[in-house]
């Protein structure tokens, strides 16, 4: 019998439009990470006050990102306030942090302000207070069918202050021994990230890590040794910059406080003479180098291994990206978390290889101490040189 029917397969239907071609995951990339760097540079230009709320920025993103895979592992139901405590232990790490740092390197406005004088004098009592309201807090929220979930999430809190704020806190730490301890580093992870990615892809055969399929032993190599080529190139041209290797200090001028930019330069930033073997030609060489080279070495080597239980991480709990904040690169704490282990290394490393006592910071503490301690001071400080001198 015929129908007018027609087969399924035969009917007509309303013509689809060709999909749209999709810009390709390497453009966008290149064209996101062209403008990171971008952004970087004005930050960088901007001074310490930019540079200061960028990371609080990138510190607060990244915990925003990681304590939302945790609510979703949990699955917590919604209980008012608890999400804000989070937020309230994060703020409280910071105040205890950053105000230590504060108190170290701009001991010149403490001076000026009585109110800073007050708040740096107390501050440790008032992070203790801090603190255990919000412990208090907590308590007072437990529910007891979630009991369990709640202490979990109050663990994954303080875990992430450890990876985020402390972090963020010995970064600055590096900043204030001058912008070049801070920008080297950032560079040298970029440099690697990239060079690394860029060989994977045209000659990468050999798997390095299971977590990290995209990652290959080629790009790993290759990678580090650009890394090491073109971190020394860097290294030296930064050397040239007073901005960069002066140490980040404040003075008072005129009733006003301002950046000091001049400084008596470290053996560090000032050129020697190396002689190429019995040529007797040489050329100019920063100390510097040296260490960028070590800091190259971690760049290389240690620092992907954050980007590789990152990815471990995002594995466990069935995620793609942190976020998707950053086009073709996801959130905020894909692109750092290699940054925040080589943060910490930089900082490590200063404090063992590099830094000695800071004359102008210690002066500053001694015109804190009241009359009668600067007496004492000096009356020891007298007699310690005057016994000195006898063993002469």
């Amino acid at each position: 019998m015929e129908t007018d029917k027609l087969p399924a397969e035969t009917k007509p239907s309303v013509q689809e439009s060709p999909p749209k071609p999709k810009v390709g995951t390497g453009l966008k990339r290149t064209i996101t990470g062209l403008s990171m760097l971008a952004g970087f540079g004005l930050v960088v230009y901007g001074g310490v006050p930019c540079i200061t709320l960028t990371g609080f920025f990138i510190q607060f993103k990244c915990f925003q990102e990681i304590i939302k895979i945790a609510y979703q592992i949990k699955k917590i139901p919604d209980v008012p306030f608890f999400r804000t405590i989070n937020w309230y232990f994060v703020i409280t790490a910071n105040y205890i942090l950053f105000g230590e740092l504060l108190a170290k390197y701009t001991q010149v406005f403490i001076k000026k302000y009585y109110l800073l004088q007050v708040l740096a004098r107390y501050h440790r009592f008032m992070s203790f207070i801090w603190y255990f309201i919000g412990i208090i807090w907590f308590l007072t929220m437990l529910k007891k069918k979630l009991i369990r979930q709640q202490f979990s999430l109050l663990f994954w809190t303080h875990f992430l202050v450890m990876i985020v704020s402390v972090q963020l806190y010995m970064t600055y730490q590096n900043m204030y021994e001058g912008l070049i301890w801070l920008i080297i580093p950032l560079w040298l992870v970029i440099l690697n990230d990239v060079f690394a990615y860029v060989f994977g892809k045209f000659f990468g055969k050999t798997p390095l890590i299971s977590l990290s399929p995209n990652k290959t032993l080629e790009g790993f190599v290759l990678g580090g040794l650009s890394t090491f080529i073109l971190g020394s190139i860097l290294a030296w041209i930064f050397c040239h910059f007073q901005y960069l290797v002066c140490p980040i200090k404040y003075i008072e001028v005129e009733d006003n406080i301002v950046a000091s930019t001049n400084c008596t330069r470290s053996y560090l930033f000032e050129p020697s003479p190396y002689y190429i073997g019995n040529t007797g030609l040489s050329i100019n060489y920063y100390p510097f180098i040296q260490h960028s080279l070590f800091m190259s070495v971690f760049a290389s080597i240690i620092a992907p291994f954050g980007g590789f239980a990152a990815s471990g991480f995002k594995r466990a709990n069935k995620v793609k990206d942190f976020g998707d904040l950053i086009p073709g690169h996801g959130g905020i704490m894909d692109r750092f978390d290699c940054q925040f282990l080589m943060m910490t290394f930089v900082n490590v490393y200063i404090s063992t290889f590099i830094k000695t006592p800071d004359v102008d910071l210690v002066f500053q503490q001694i015109l804190n101490l009241n009359e009668n301690a600067q007496l004492e001071f000096y009356k020891l400080l007298k007699d310690s040189l005057h016994e000195r001198l006898l063993d002469r």
